[in-house]
């Protein structure tokens, strides 16, 4: 009897969590047991007949179903430039993802640590907080972003000593100085990797008269986009797939991937924008620490081939790139959940 009280105690236990709520993915750290999901920030949603919105798909599920969907099906990203573009169904992808990773239907509610953008106004804060509380958090913190990521990169941020972050995410950049626990300055800017896939999208369009996808633009991204041009370049090209605005018809063509760049160079300019930006506003004796220390980079966007190379050329500080730059962020939350007591003062609980 008392054993099967216990075994029904443990089955409703539920572990406090951390999230990286992002544009394009959504991470969830679990205490004690490291990252247990990472998994697309989309939604499949289908109207019904009393004009309410059902969720058919959550995820790597819906994602498959990003601009394939029939006129009743929508696949959405309840996100955008990361923050709540949608609080109902992003209520639901946070309340789906906690089950998942609970592996069941009911739950005790954790405490959850959720990360924001250094430039989410407090209307978003709070719709942010909300629905983690909506999705049944028990204690819903939230931490800005760059000193997440900072954390989750390795910086020291505690130390009297100035640090530089650059997050690229889904939907925006944070760029932050870092000295003491605390942000010193920061900058965010709604560019990332989604704009860079709109960029290539936009460039093939008025270029080739060639409409792409969404997922396609965002493959061409990882393969073959690169943030300069370089000798290798040189003769080397790729086919695409999309649809003629000429005539309507499917058809592929051949891209050079000199031309690819110039497409990228205006959101590329943007990040590097928002790098000199934060150093000129940055007080003399931390900039001096900055120039031995550098600029991190980190998020999906650091990926692009080149990036950290068009950073230093520009601003002539040594760039590296977090050793682990797709979870640096939820790894960051993760450190918070485990020294709740020790990092209260980098986090806001209450909206």
């Amino acid at each position: 009897m008392i054993l099967s009280k216990l075994n029904k105690l443990s089955f409703s236990w539920s572990s406090d969590m951390a999230i990286d709520l992002g544009t394009a993915n959504t991470l969830v750290y679990v205490k004690g047991k490291g990252i247990l999901l990472n998994e697309p920030s989309v939604v499949a949603i289908q109207d019904t007949a009393e004009g309410k919105k059902e969720v058919l798909a959550v995820g790597a599920e819906a994602k498959t179903m990003v601009g394939k969907t029939p006129g009743t099906i929508k696949a959405i990203r309840p996100l955008r430039d990361g923050v709540i573009a949608d609080f109902e169904i992003a209520e639901e992808m946070i309340k789906y993802f906690v089950r998942k990773v609970h592996n069941r239907k009911s739950f005790v509610s954790p405490k959850i640590v959720i990360c924001v953008p250094s430039g989410a106004t407090p209307v978003e804060k709070r719709a942010i907080h909300e629905s983690a509380e909506a999705a049944g958090a028990r204690r819903a913190y939230l931490i800005e972003e760059p000193i997440a990521a900072a954390i989750g990169a390795g910086l020291p941020i505690q130390d009297a000593r100035g640090s530089m972050i650059v997050d690229i995410g889904g939907g925006t950049t944070e760029v932050a100085i870092l000295s003491l626990g605390g942000i010193v300055y920061t900058n965010s800017v709604r560019v990332g990797g989604d704009k860079i896939d709109q960029a290539i999208v936009d460039f093939i369009k008025e270029k080739y008269n060639l409409l792409l996808g969404e997922s396609t633009a965002e493959y061409i991204k990882k393969e073959y986009g690169s943030a300069m041009a370089t000798r290798g370049m040189n003769g080397h090209s790729f086919h695409i797939k999309g649809r003629s605005l000429h005539d309507g018809i499917p058809k592929q063509i051949k891209i050079d991937t000199l031309q690819l760049c110039e497409g990228l160079a205006k959101p590329v300019a943007t990040i590097i924008e928002a790098i000199k930006d934060a150093l000129e506003n940055t007080d003399p004796e931390l900039a001096a620490d900055i120039v031995d220390t550098g600029i991190v980079i980190t998020g999906g966007g650091s990926l692009l081939k080149n990036l950290d190379s068009v950073i230093k050329k520009s601003t002539g500080l040594p760039v590296s790139i977090a050793e682990d730059p797709l979870n640096s962020v939820v790894l960051g939350c993760g450190q918070c959940l485990d020294n709740l007591d020790k990092v209260k003062n980098l986090l806001t609980s209450a909206y």
